[in-house]
């Protein structure tokens, strides 16, 4: 039977496999300027989908129209797009039964496979379409010879591989290029993390339906994405009535071609590629709100590099910090009070790192949304992004003293974040006005103390801040202190935290490190 639970393993086991298997879909596009790449388009979609999926005890119908809603408002690309309405109409029709089971997902193939046609305004054979049909219809004849949940989806597994292999002989393109359609690619590694999560049987990754680009070709003339095509591809939000919406495609159909109108409920999701932009998102104005209005010039989007291996981006307040962070294998942008980054230089780093996958350590709690958008804006260009929320400079050398290259992303930051999440922090600086804070109010000169944060204590002299604060940290005990020396630090001060260190708390190390931040003439940290 279908579950919340079958269906979060069946989401993220996915989303895993089109993560490995995106580059390889991506280089089975044939035109010479595609509409971003199929495989990391279809990624994009799922991750928004899975990003949806609500937590906790949650029912199956909620937990499906959660996740459709996901994937249909991040739908990316025409593949993207087209996913979304098989995941939208397939979860509808799983959600009238309160125990699905292999008769309600074959039903429900049946009607996504429709669904789809029917949001493509001229559908083409050999395509991510007839890999879903012919899923579909695979589905529909175990179920008739009475198979269950897991025997359905093995069928349904075996068609689409059976359906993608044919793709190649029912478009000259493909037949020319000696390749596989890229969209139909991707589905059949849903279709077979589907498979690996009802029936427990996982298919060896050498043996991928995702063949190897074997010859590169040329879309002949007039075809989709060739050098006469439309120069442009717009997608949008429409909240929109659903009655007008065929008049919609009808319209689209008339400016372009590749046009995909999916959704429902009064919120469509739209793409063309055209070369009369204005016209289609007026097209859209005319019978609703167009919103998340996306313009990509192909002609832009080759050739490119393709972005691979990991980049650990940190945010440094200080020279000598930066070369910490340096020496760590971490790329640098300064940063710190009075010079916080902004979104944009933090999306240039990511540009400039080639990348496929990036940590950001933004390293002070006022950049941690800035650091946010950034990623949020790579993911859409196709760059896995992760933010570790580190708050102070201390929990970033934390978090990057433990990166791994070789360990896969998701493990990698895990790691990192517990890293960071592990080290308490502190500081010690001199007020410069007169103000009230938590540990009272404090004039000007007064030596504070910060404890994760807030201000915890206010002395006459940096050296009573210093011990107050190292004292507080090691409250809840540590084994090793991290001290950053800052510009305004002075030598005395340091071997006097030190000397304190050692006679008060003999089993804890110590390491002293020259940051030159300005503001703070130390930063401390306790792991």
């Amino acid at each position: 039977m279908l579950t919340t639970g079958v269906l979060r393993s069946w989401a993220r086991t996915a989303l895993v496999a089109l993560g490995e298997a995106r580059t390889q879909i991506d280089d089975l596009n044939v035109y010479p300027v595609p509409d971003g790449d199929t495989g990391t388009n279809m990624y994009l979609t799922w991750e928004a989908a899975c990003q949806a999926l609500p937590e906790g005890d949650v029912s199956f119908p909620d937990t499906v129209a959660a996740f459709s809603r996901g994937a249909l408002l991040g739908a990316r690309g025409n593949s993207g797009v087209i996913t979304s309405q098989l995941v939208r109409a397939c979860g509808a029709r799983l959600a009238e039964s309160a125990a699905p089971g292999g008769k309600d997902l074959a039903e429900a193939m049946v009607a996504a496979a429709d669904a789809a046609y029917g949001a493509v305004a001229k559908p083409v054979e050999g395509t991510i379409l007839t890999v879903a049909r012919e899923a579909a219809l695979a589905a529909e004849r175990a179920a008739d010879d009475g198979g269950g949940l897991a025997k359905v989806c093995l069928a349904a597994a075996a068609g689409g591989r059976a359906a993608l292999g044919r793709t190649t002989e029912q478009l000259e393109v493909l037949r020319r290029a000696g390749v596989v359609d890229a969209g139909g690619a991707g589905l059949v590694v849903v279709l077979e993390a589907m498979e690996s999560a009802l029936s427990g049987r996982r298919r060896p990754r050498r043996q991928s339906q995702v063949p190897p680009r074997v010859a590169v070709t040329v879309a002949e003339p007039g075809t989709d994405l060739d050098a006469d095509g439309p120069a442009y591809e717009v997608m949008y939000l429409l909240d929109a009535p659903d009655d007008p919406v065929r008049g919609l495609r009808d319209a689209l159909d008339r400016l372009g071609d590749s046009v995909v109108v999916v959704g429902g409920d009064a919120l469509w999701n739209v793409h063309v590629h055209t070369d009369d932009v204005g016209a289609a998102i007026e097209a859209g104005i005319a019978i609703g709100r167009p919103h998340r209005i996306r313009v990509t010039h192909f002609a832009d989007l080759a050739p490119r590099e393709q972005p691979s291996g990991r980049a650990v981006i940190a945010v440094a307040a200080g020279p000598g910090l930066a070369e910490l962070f340096r020496a760590a294998g971490a790329q640098v942008i300064a940063g710190g009070p009075g010079r916080r980054c902004s979104t944009g230089e933090l999306l240039e780093a990511i540009d400039a790192s080639g990348a496929a996958e990036v940590v950001l350590l933004p390293n002070d709690p006022d950049s941690i949304l800035v650091a946010e958008a950034a990623a949020t804006a790579a993911r859409q260009h196709g760059v896995r992004t992760a933010v570790i929320p580190t708050r102070a400079q201390v929990q970033g050398l934390a978090a990057i003293a433990v990166h791994d290259p070789q360990r896969n992303f998701d493990d990698d930051v895990v790691h990192q974040s517990a890293a960071a999440g592990q080290t308490r922090h502190g500081a010690v600086t001199i007020a410069v006005k007169d103000a009230w804070t938590m540990a009272g109010q404090c004039r000007i000169g007064d030596a504070l103390g910060v404890v994760d944060g807030d201000f915890a204590l206010i002395t006459e002299d940096l050296e009573d801040a210093a011990t107050g604060v190292v004292d507080r940290l090691l409250g809840g005990g540590g084994e090793l202190m991290t001290v950053v020396r800052g510009k305004d630090s002075t030598p005395a001060l340091v071997d006097a935290l030190v000397r304190h260190v050692r006679r008060s708390h003999p089993e804890v190390d110590v390491c002293v490190y020259d940051g030159a931040q300005d503001r703070y003439p130390l930063l401390i940290g306790v792991e």
